[in-house]
């Protein structure tokens, strides 16, 4: 799957947004179903015995004197556990199926060697000497490779950083992945109900999620949200929203799509801590298709079982640590403060505070909670318990943000090289593509054939805000290995890769296609 040019529209249709009115008729029904069992119960006890005059009276008599209770008593009874029995059916949540998924792999004109990245800053002309020595450094350290992706618009003499060309990177990569996870799915786009796209930095008009239908031809009733401004962890926002609205609108699909767009949010200053973006993110995206319908269990991958939030920005360190702004002379980039280790840190444990006790076995929470115990109540100052997370789960899906957070993560979650290679080949393979990156990961780990039925895989994402969010997925099937679309299938053969910690570029490789050289 390659890039793709903006193609030519299907006919312009309207879309909806969600209502609650299907919440109502549910709650509702419920009242109803709870009024009526209180009238059924009033009956039992007003019932009256039964007439010996009556046809069969003597049988009757019989069961009303074994139970204790008339017949008619009995039989209102029964009516009324199975009227209780679809109360609770019906407000029972219905189970999300993840259908299929798809990332984008852009094509060879779009793969830049660290060397060329560094060609390419140096001749814009825009960096410093000390930028252009710090963005080197810190490539030198991120955990990139040599084959990840950035968008024409950057890697073009002279750079071409406008709405135009953001628009035809989004295009490629959305209707890249969309293309091909319908048609692997077998899905028509008249089926989906539900679309969700999220786009953190490029949020233009029309939505993209308008695009999405005009594109697609989608039917003028489907529910759509278009998330913008929610960082990396917009990703699994969207499979919660979807989650819920799948409770809503039966028997559906709905459609999430998770990107990132480069074009317009290159750093083009000289302010450090905006220049870090420039070495870790790179071109990406994925398409996840859910299903609330009970034919689709067959064929589906994972089921979803738990989505968690954490939401800090009550905190100011936490809501600021991650923010869009200008620099002195008017440049507009993304700055990382040097508190966000600290921050994601603090997101994390209130996140896994949560989660723990819905995954973990009662052995780890005793164990957690004794110590809550002795410092709390008992003054002791002991350490604080963390949890193995390994007993609970059987694969980890980390947000390939960085390797710092590769490497704090994988300490403070006592993880293996084993669990961490899905990250960390993600990173080397296609940079921190944001939202996206948690499926290149989860389409690694299948790739490499060790999703096994009923595997857990928790997923964990980490954005501005600050904010830190986790799926749980079960898989309902063993999933084959080099499965067609797969994104990493042409080179499973050749991963997973040693990625040092620290790898010298050699700026002297990478020769401009008019024979210039940036040193």
């Amino acid at each position: 799957m390659g890039s793709r040019e903006v193609l030519g529209a299907a006919a312009p249709t309207t879309t909806t947004t969600t209502t609650t009115q299907a919440n109502k008729v549910a709650v509702m029904s419920r009242r109803v179903v709870i009024q009526l069992l209180v009238l059924l119960a009033v009956v039992v006890f007003l019932a009256p015995p039964l007439s010996s005059k009556m046809p069969g009276s003597s049988l009757l008599k019989e069961m009303e004197n074994l139970v204790g209770l008339s017949p008619a008593a009995v039989a209102v009874a029964c009516w009324a556990a199975a009227a209780a029995a679809w109360a609770y059916a019906v407000s029972r949540p219905r189970p999300v199926y993840l259908v299929d998924l798809s990332g984008y792999v852009a094509g060879a004109a779009h793969e830049a060697s660290r060397a060329k990245t560094i060609a390419h800053f140096g001749r814009c002309g825009r960096f410093s000497d000390e930028s252009m020595a710090f963005q080197k450094r810190m490539l030198e350290r991120s955990g990139l490779g040599e084959r990840t992706h950035f968008p024409a618009s950057l890697i073009s003499v002279p750079v071409d950083m406008c709405l135009r060309t953001a628009r035809e990177e989004s295009h490629a990569v959305i209707f890249g992945v969309v293309d091909d996870l319908l048609r692997r799915a077998a899905v028509a786009p008249a089926e989906v109900g539900v679309l969700i796209f999220n786009s953190s930095l490029l949020s233009p008009t029309p939505s993209f999620t308008s695009l999405i239908v005009n594109r697609y031809g989608m039917r003028h009733d489907v529910v759509s949200h278009n998330l913008s401004g929610m960082g990396c962890s917009a990703g699994i926002i969207a499979i919660d929203l979807a989650k819920r609205l799948l409770q809503v609108h039966r028997d559906t699909y709905a459609l999430v799509v998770s990107t990132e767009n480069i074009t317009l949010n290159a750093y083009m200053g000289n302010n450090r801590p905006m220049l870090v973006t420039n070495t870790l993110f790179r071109v990406g995206g994925a398409a996840i298709l859910l299903s609330n319908r009970g034919a689709d269990r067959r064929r589906a991958k994972y089921q979803l079982i738990h989505t968690v939030r954490t939401h800090r920005g009550a905190h100011d360190q936490s809501f600021g640590c991650v923010t869009q702004e200008e620099d002195d002379v008017g440049c507009v980039g993304v700055s990382l403060s040097k508190e966000l280790m600290v921050v994601a840190g603090e997101a994390l444990r209130t996140n896994i505070t949560t989660l723990g006790p819905l995954v973990l076995p009662m052995s780890e929470q005793l164990r957690f909670l004794a110590t809550v115990v002795l410092n709390r109540v008992f003054r002791a100052n002991v350490r604080a318990y963390l949890p193995d997370f390994k007993l609970a789960f059987d694969h980890f899906c980390i947000h390939a943000g960085g390797r710092g957070v590769l490497d704090e993560l994988e300490r403070s979650l006592k993880l293996s090289a084993w669990h961490m290679e899905p990250s960390r080949m993600t990173l080397c393979r296609f940079g921190n593509t944001s939202s996206s990156s948690l499926w290149y990961e989860l389409a690694y780990c299948e790739a490499k054939g060790r999703i096994r039925k009923g595997d857990r895989v928790w997923q964990i994402a980490f954005g501005s805000g600050f904010k830190c969010n986790s799926a749980v997925w079960k898989a309902l099937r063993t999933v084959d290995g080099g499965e067609e679309g797969n994104p990493w299938t042409p080179e499973m053969d050749v991963l997973p890769i040693h990625v040092p910690k620290v790898s010298p570029i050699d700026e002297t490789t990478y020769t401009f296609p008019d024979g210039a050289t940036y040193k």
